[in-house]
């Protein structure tokens, strides 16, 4: 089996129309959505190798410095599948984007370190 990154998506301008959602109705749908990937993730379980968990502010680095940035990142996950295509299909209708105001999960395979890295 191989092993692939999920990486949950979202824009920052979703997550603030998420924000600015009447609270009661944002409830409600946060109640949905953790019951949604729970479910996920209790028809995913043999082959989830790691959770993950949502991801926090990000710092970027670089030659100019350290910065505070927003990106489109929100959660990652990694499990495994015999190819690309399975993973991905794991990932269909997801509660991410179909409950949360998460546009997309992006699923990349772990590839081998080189050799002498």
């Amino acid at each position: 089996m191989k092993k692939f990154l999920a990486v949950f998506t979202g824009s920052p301008a979703a997550m603030d129309a998420w924000k600015a959602m009447d609270p009661k109705q944002r409830e409600e749908k946060e109640k949905a959505g953790i019951a949604g990937w729970k479910a996920w993730a209790a028809a995913h379980a043999k082959d989830i190798v790691d959770q993950g968990s949502p991801l926090g502010r990000t710092k970027q680095v670089s030659p100019k410095g350290t910065a505070d940035i927003r990106n489109n990142l929100g959660a990652w996950t990694l499990v495994q599948a015999e190819s690309q295509e399975a993973a991905a299909r794991m990932f269909e209708k997801h509660p991410h984007f179909m409950l949360f105001p998460g546009e997309a999960v992006e699923v990349m395979e772990c590839l081998p370190m080189p050799e002498g890295v």
